[in-house]
């Protein structure tokens, strides 16, 4: 590369002579879309102050532990659902309409958990708000990567895990001063502002033109970009459906495999592990106010998913993938190390082991290896948020062909969500066979797996128009 190429020094950017789109509606119409996993990541928040709310509860409904277990995981299940429903909306009711359907289950969802006189309702109103969760958590990021352009994609799609994260953490803020059932009023809110705002935003233009409609999708184009500047059309071919026979042409099998890889490896690192420690952790460090632990986290994750998602389009997807694994394998490994230092006895129960003093050391030594719990779980946390909390679901926007998007993002977003069910309900007997120390350990060894898949199979997206990563696994 010489300063003589002009070509060279922005690749793939736009059109030559700096004339890349400006247009700042693309900005609102993403607002109003992230809105959605702002939503879900409400709803996945809301089960951290609600459920010792309901515990505390007098009168029904009154959550006892098998009960609050299946209250925090159950939205998981319906998202898993979201998540094939959603593939099959996004491309037969558009990107757009699909989102406005989605707002329904979550106000609905929520107005059942207010209404709620027994256990069941809460149920049902989680399950609801689930299915919302899972078809925001696949058409958001598909609206966003089509509606941006090349320059601001990374940016504008790292958005979607940045207000997940956001909407996690107003739920833990807000769950300081409201009891539940407040706490699911307030839920009822980013829904029906999306629903609002989504009204006056525009289809995306590649679905308009998978309809037909060239002429609103240069009307929707020019709304968002400010003109026709650096489009390129999709190849629109007569095939607008999937079938199995299509895994056999590169162009699809290899995004697939990299799609639903990247979902598994997200949920396989061991960050519901972490989570699932975070208040005992601090317990041990001897804050005065474990739940203090909560906001901790949701602060961390926000500070870092917004510092992804500002150099996502300089850095790039790889670069921050594996940065990110490496962090993590390093947090997990110290993770391990600190529960085999102080869970080295004889007990069987890893739960015992957790939440009693160690007595086998002095105080001190105890929480001094207490707060290298929490400068492992920070660095974890931080790790994890700058490239495999955001990037997998950006990449999963990016990668496919536009005829086979809906159903390939459906089948990512079910293996994330069936994982995190997995994940979240087994892990418990997982540190019974294999003790604390073994479990993070093993996270270690799928974060290790998870940096090396990144070095030889993700490849860069960054500065490429989506017609440009399609061709690149087509071997065009």
């Amino acid at each position: 590369m010489t300063p003589e190429d002009p070509e060279e020094t922005q690749p793939l950017l736009g059109p030559p002579g700096g004339s890349a789109p400006r247009g700042r509606r693309v900005f609102l119409a993403a607002f109003a879309a992230a809105l959605g996993p702002l939503s879900f990541g409400f709803a996945l928040g809301y089960s951290s102050p609600a459920i010792p709310s309901l515990q505390r509860a007098a009168p029904a409904p009154h959550l006892d532990d098998a009960a609050a277990s299946w209250f925090g995981a159950i939205v998981t299940l319906g998202a898993a659902a979201g998540g094939v429903l959603g593939g099959w909306l996004v491309d037969r009711a558009g990107r757009k309409l699909s989102l406005l359907l989605c707002s329904v289950p979550f106000v609905a969802g929520f107005a059942v958990i207010t209404a709620a006189q027994d256990v069941w309702m809460l149920l049902g109103g989680r399950l609801l708000t689930g299915l919302a969760c899972g078809v925001a958590s696949l058409v958001a990021p598909v609206y966003i990567s089509e509606i941006a352009y090349p320059a601001v994609r990374g940016l504008l799609g790292s958005c979607v895990q940045l207000m997940v994260v956001v909407g996690i953490l107003l739920a833990y803020l807000a769950g300081w001063v409201l009891e539940w059932r407040w706490l699911a009023v307030l839920g009822c809110a980013p829904p029906s502002l999306m629903l609002l705002l989504m009204c006056v935003m525009p289809e995306t233009p590649r679905f308009l033109l998978t309809q037909h409609r060239r002429q609103e999708a240069m009307a929707a184009l020019r709304f968002l970009w400010g003109s026709e500047q650096g489009w390129e059309d999709p190849p629109i071919g007569a095939e607008q459906s999937f079938h199995l026979a299509l895994l056999r042409q590169p162009g699809i099998y290899k995004p697939f495999i990299i799609g639903v890889s990247l979902m598994a490896f997200q949920q396989l690192s061991g960050v519901n592990a972490v989570m699932f420690y975070a208040e005992t952790i601090f317990e041990e460090a001897k804050f005065k106010d474990s739940s203090l632990a909560s906001v901790v986290v949701g602060v961390i994750q926000v500070l870092f998913t917004a510092v992804a998602a500002l150099i996502m389009d300089r850095a790039g997807r790889r670069l921050l993938l594996v940065l990110s694994g490496v962090a993590m394998v390093f947090s997990t490994s110290a993770f391990g190390t600190y529960f085999k230092l102080t869970q080295g006895g004889p007990g069987n129960s890893s739960h015992m082991a957790l939440s009693a003093p160690v007595s086998a050391e002095p105080v001190d030594a105890s929480v001094g290896l207490a707060w290298l719990a929490v400068g492992s779980m920070c660095l974890f946390i931080a790790g994890f948020a700058v490239g495999w909390g955001p990037i997998p679901w950006l990449l999963m926007s990016e990668i496919f062909p536009l005829h086979v998007k809906g159903v390939a993002t459906g089948i990512c977003v079910l293996t994330n969500w069936l994982m995190a069910f997995l994940v979240t309900k087994e892990f418990s007997s997982l540190m019974e066979v294999l003790r604390p120390y073994g479990a993070f350990w093993l996270a270690s060894a799928f974060c290790i797996f998870s940096v090396l898949f990144t070095l030889f199979c993700v490849p860069e997206t960054k500065g490429k128009t989506l017609e440009q990563i399609t061709a690149h696994f087509e071997g065009r």
